[in-house]
């Protein structure tokens, strides 16, 4: 990878965004709207509210970040601009980390306004410090774009690509330990749980969630997440098309 060429395709990719705000919205406010539409549904229900809170910041700007990446990059493809970009002197890993940057510095802004929204203004109660909330919120946000680059490889359009969230992101959902504890599942589901990477995100909200202070497990926790955001974007780069099929 070469610092210069990451960071100009970064800048484009933050330019290519200022010209289209909606998206832009969307990405920001997203979380913060369903984090707020959460709460009201629980209406008071502190207790309640904090057991899915605190795992859904993380989950919701996942999803987001998935979303929008795997479209905004496919939707390069198939303009052309990949191609075009390929032929100079620009190497598969200097896009997707550029792509990655870009992103992910989005990523960042998104993670503090849905932390900032749930624990100052929703009240969400944690253990631990809610600098750690945020630390997992962009984990999982990095994550879901780490999990849109790798997929819009694998889609020829924009419709494939929105068809890979329920492959790809719901299976997680449903395994991570949010809707039941992952002990208490079929073996076969345990196992599967171990391997997604989402399992380990609500973990480690609910690490901060219960403990005043970081933990091993906590560490160990977002390490994994890291990792896997780190391992699906070298997967992306290896996958890289210049155009679609």
């Amino acid at each position: 990878m070469n610092a210069t060429r990451t960071l100009s395709t970064a800048a484009r990719v933050l330019r290519q965004l200022r010209h289209d705000p909606r998206t832009v919205a969307l990405m920001l406010l997203v979380p913060c709207i369903l984090l707020a539409l959460l709460y009201w549904v629980f209406d008071g229900k502190q207790q309640q509210f904090n057991s899915l809170g605190a795992s859904l910041l993380g989950i919701f700007p996942l999803i987001t970040m998935f979303l929008v990446t795997s479209i905004a990059t496919l939707r390069e493809r198939t303009s052309g601009t990949l191609e075009r970009l390929l032929a100079m002197p620009l190497g598969k890993g200097d896009l997707i980390g550029g792509y990655a940057l870009a992103f992910g510095l989005l990523a960042i802004v998104q993670a503090v306004l849905a932390t900032a929204l749930a624990v100052w203004f929703l009240d969400l109660e944690v253990a631990g410090s809610p600098w750690l909330l945020l630390v997992v919120a962009l984990l999982d946000a990095l994550l879901g774009t780490a999990l849109g680059l790798f997929v819009s490889a694998f889609a020829s359009s924009e419709f494939q690509a929105v068809q890979f969230m329920p492959a790809v992101v719901l299976p997680q959902l449903l395994l991570c330990g949010l809707f039941a504890p992952r002990e208490t599942m079929q073996p076969v589901l345990y196992a599967i749980s171990n391997v997604l990477p989402m399992s380990y995100a609500v973990d480690a909200m609910g690490e901060v969630l219960t403990h005043p202070t970081i933990t091993t497990t906590f560490i160990r926790d977002a390490s994994i997440v890291a990792g896997a955001a780190a391992l699906v974007l070298t997967l992306g780069a290896a996958t890289l098309r210049r155009r679609t099929a």
